[in-house]
């Protein structure tokens, strides 16, 4: 049995716990601006229209029918140019089948285009939004961290999400999906 002062201890504990969790959810909210729309898993990914790094519009539907894994990268961002190298590994492994990586550059297109002459990858990129409500606040990263990966089914559906970095053993087990 517990005495009075370790029970009221616990009670104490839980009832922090339980605040804390509430703050963290609070916050994560605070991020997205009112009247838009997060998705989460299971969610279908909304059809925005992004431009290329030419400047010609694309719609994310126009990869309907593939699992397409979306990655949110910025030029200026260590690891999201570390991960770069497994990505362009992994479409190079699956070529025109199954599954498509999509780059989505939340930067400047006067630096990606740059970037991208130096270091070309085999798989499309695209002009994410930077202003509010940006690309990856629509598509599930609240916190606008980057980097940000989106696993979509062939129907649109996300499956999976990543903030930060995408460790090697996930990418593994989402290339392994069916």
């Amino acid at each position: 049995m517990l005495s009075r002062s370790n029970t009221f201890i616990l009670a104490l504990a839980v009832v922090a716990a339980g605040v804390g969790g509430w703050l963290q959810h609070a916050s994560r909210q605070a991020h997205v601006p009112a009247g838009v729309q997060a998705v989460t898993i299971g969610d279908g990914r909304p059809n925005l229209t992004l431009m290329d790094v030419h400047g010609k519009p694309r719609q994310l539907s126009e990869f309907h029918a593939r699992r397409v894994l979306l990655n949110f990268w910025a030029t200026w961002c260590v690891p999201c140019l570390q991960e770069m190298p497994a990505l362009a590994k992994a479409q190079a492994k699956f070529g025109e089948k199954e599954l498509i990586v999509v780059g989505i550059a939340m930067d400047d297109p006067e630096r990606v285009r740059p970037f991208l002459a130096a270091h070309p990858v085999p798989y499309p990129i695209l002009m994410g939004r930077l202003e509010s409500p940006s690309t990856s606040l629509q598509l599930g990263d609240e916190a606008e961290v980057l980097p940000f990966s989106v696993l979509l089914d062939a129907d649109g559906r996300i499956l999976a999400a990543q903030r930060g970095q995408l460790p090697a053993e996930t990418l593994e087990s989402w290339l392994k999906q069916p």
